[in-house]
């Protein structure tokens, strides 16, 4: 039996993680419930927060927990089914190529969500309770300044101090501080927005 080598275990997991991470969640559901294109609705993101516009609450946390779960299972795989990766590299690069898959889905052009909901689901698989307080830290932020943005920025950018107090393997932390920076900026246009004051709020 021949084995495998180190380097074509992570070339397979990126290759799976981006192809799970394109899978189009908010897409499908409003296609599939009012015929619509979300692409062309409100911020044009498949995310939750632009379901939101179109379905309601319910369709909102519906797209959250698929695209959460949608981060989780690919880093999970890697993460347990790799021997002999004491710094985790297969599971970093799964990550890292989950929450591109989702920002940059293959099946729609390249263009799809904020990849807060599978970043977070990525944080789970790495670390159940990091990824848990920064649900906590994302629900006590969006409640009280009414913006999802704002706790969504502000969950990823703690996701890395986190990493590294909990003491978890150095690759982790690198891995939430790539995504926190990438996260951020495929903000850019909300902070634009929220610093005109003309950002939505996810109630009045």
């Amino acid at each position: 039996m021949v084995a495998i080598p180190f380097w074509a275990y992570i070339l397979i997991f990126a290759v799976v993680a981006y192809l799970i991470g394109s899978i189009p969640t908010g897409y499908l559901i409003v296609k599939a419930k009012t015929g619509q294109d979300i692409r062309t609705i409100g911020s044009g993101s498949t995310g939750a927060t632009n379901v939101k516009r179109v379905l309601g609450k319910k369709w909102f946390f519906t797209v959250m927990v698929l695209d959460a779960i949608k981060g989780m299972v690919p880093v999970l795989i890697a993460k347990y089914l790799t021997f002999g990766d004491s710094l985790g590299l297969v599971a970093v690069v799964s990550a890292v190529m989950v929450i591109i898959g989702h920002s940059k889905p293959l099946f729609l052009g390249f263009k799809g969500g904020k990849s807060v909901a599978s970043g977070i689901g990525t944080i789970y698989a790495l670390n159940f309770y990091v990824g848990l307080i920064l649900t906590v830290v994302w629900s006590i932020i969006t409640y009280f300044t009414k913006y999802v943005s704002v706790g969504s920025i502000i969950a990823l950018i703690c996701a890395p101090f986190l990493m590294y107090f909990l003491k978890n393997p150095i690759g982790y932390t690198v891995y939430a501080t790539i995504a926190a920076i990438y996260i951020v900026y495929l903000h850019r246009e909300n902070i634009k927005r929220l610093l005109k004051g003309t950002e939505n709020k996810v109630r009045n």
